[in-house]
């Protein structure tokens, strides 16, 4: 698989993560901790997605790798919430805890790219995505 067929994908997942997590949240109770909940994890499923992007139109190698950090950060953060969501709302605990492993999982494909920008150093840089 190319470069730009795995970047397609990861853009694919990352798409679908947020999305199911927005599905999520809106089933989660009004009162303020669900609000509160909820709302921080929007935003950081979100913002891997976007963290990515980013990424991706870097500018240089080390932009490239700040960027994929921010977005592995997100998918950390996108994590906690979930694990939160499913000890608090037990009802929730099964849509959350598949969110929570595909969070991990995406952290660890991040972490995975920021190892290989590392190792390559110096060699070709361009907006080949991972």
């Amino acid at each position: 698989m190319s470069r730009n067929e795995k970047a397609r994908e990861l853009t694919t997942r990352l798409v679908r993560f947020a999305s199911d997590t927005f599905v999520l949240t809106t089933s989660l109770p009004k009162e303020p901790a669900g609000r509160h909940v909820g709302g921080q994890l929007v935003r950081s499923s979100s913002a891997i997605g976007a963290s990515y992007q980013e990424a991706c139109g870097a500018e240089s190698r080390r932009d490239f790798i700040h960027k994929l950090r921010v977005a592995d950060k997100e998918a950390r953060e996108s994590r906690y919430w979930l694990e939160l969501i499913g000890e608090r709302w037990r009802e929730h605990a099964k849509p959350a805890g598949r969110l929570a492993d595909e969070a991990g999982e995406l952290s660890a494909i991040l972490s995975a790219s920021i190892g290989t920008a590392l190792r390559r150093g110096g060699k070709r840089f361009g907006n080949e995505g991972l």
